[in-house]
């Protein structure tokens, strides 16, 4: 397994404060000692280099996943003929990888321009065209998932039911203790019971402090761990908001309170305002990113459950028709399946 992070400037690090499980209606636990004013916080980034055996079980995991999106986009270049009718099948195949029509159309055009201005008439050459052309649509989702800018790094996390969000919190809890953040959530998800208890499990399991409130108002949850973890001096601080659907305009409006009551609890928070998106749902996924991102201003996505999906095109859709930076990708249950989303890797993974 490799990291997320890595060190960007070296500074003394403090010990995190003891955590403490509190109970679900348990008062906020107790400010720790101020940190020392000559402290700064340290600063991480993605790492972009991982270790060989790490990268190829990780490309593995990957290109499993992906198969099925990929097995009607590469095959059409087995011993293919470049002419019109590979064309079509190639647009056909994208739109049903979910690519949309703008990003497929975008690709066909800029492909025919490629292939005349290049006089490229072998299929491998074409496909190899193609691959370079996707890896510069989704470039620019790249991002850097940086850490220690703040104190705390306070992270707003959206999403629909199903998509993975609570699931995936844990997951990047998991890893930012790892590397030595210490981490504090708060269960805003207080429109589903479960969820709140599933945010639970997920604290007791990483020993996380997790701020919570039967029945409580969201916001005021929010505020109150926003604050727990500015006396903590805790490193970061994962707001897990409730799953909603984005034609719920009156949810939406309350996920707005949310943003501008965390705003109030520090200024510039939160710092991260990121979606999780089921990679299976396609071109729902785009509608989900259009709505939350008019609503709250997105900051990032995590895209889950791409193992075994037929519609990893939604990712072109996304870069073509709104480019919010995609920090992670999840192909699986484990804490490793969830990695920094590399322009690169993903469309080696697409089109072999």
């Amino acid at each position: 397994m490799f990291s997320f992070f890595k060190k960007k400037t070296v500074t003394p690090e403090v010990p995190p404060a003891p955590v403490q499980q509190p109970a679900p209606a348990a008062a906020e636990p107790a400010a720790a000692p101020d940190l020392p004013p000559d402290t700064a916080p340290l600063a991480f980034e993605m790492e972009t280099a991982p270790r060989p055996e790490s990268k190829q079980s990780w490309m593995s995991r990957l290109k499993a996943g992906l198969s099925k999106t990929s097995a009607n986009l590469s095959l059409l270049f087995v011993g293919a003929r470049i002419d019109d009718e590979l064309y079509e099948e190639l647009e056909a195949a994208l739109l049903m990888s979910d690519a949309g029509i703008d990003a497929t159309h975008y690709l066909l055009d800029a492909l025919k321009r490629k292939v005349k201005d290049e006089k490229l008439t072998d299929a491998a050459a074409v496909k190899a065209a193609l691959k370079t052309l996707m890896i510069d649509l989704l470039r620019p989702l790249e991002k850097p998932f940086v850490l220690g800018r703040h104190q705390p790094t306070v992270m707003m996390i959206s999403g629909v039911n199903g998509a993975g969000k609570t699931t995936t919190i844990g997951k990047l809890a998991k890893h930012m203790q790892a590397h030595g953040q210490s981490v504090l959530l708060a269960a805003g998800d207080t429109f589903r019971a479960a969820a709140r208890e599933q945010l639970m499990v997920w604290g007791q399991r990483n020993n996380v402090t997790v701020i919570s409130q039967e029945s409580g108002d969201p916001a005021a949850v929010s505020y109150d761990a926003v604050q727990s973890g500015k006396a903590k001096g805790t490193n970061v601080v994962m707001i897990d908001t409730a799953g909603r659907l984005p034609t719920q305009l009156h949810l939406m409006e309350e996920l707005k309170k949310i943003k501008r009551v965390i705003g109030k609890g520090m200024e510039g928070a939160p710092h991260e305002t990121l979606l999780v998106i089921d990679g299976n749902t396609g071109q729902n996924a785009l509608a989900q990113v259009k709505a939350f991102d008019d609503a709250l201003q997105l900051s990032g996505l995590i895209i889950t459950k791409l193992d075994g999906t037929a519609k990893g095109g939604v990712i072109a859709a996304i870069a073509r028709v709104r480019p919010v930076p995609v920090y992670f990708i999840g192909i699986g249950e484990k804490i490793e399946d969830l990695q920094p989303f590399d322009a690169e890797e993903f469309v080696e993974a697409l089109l072999g």
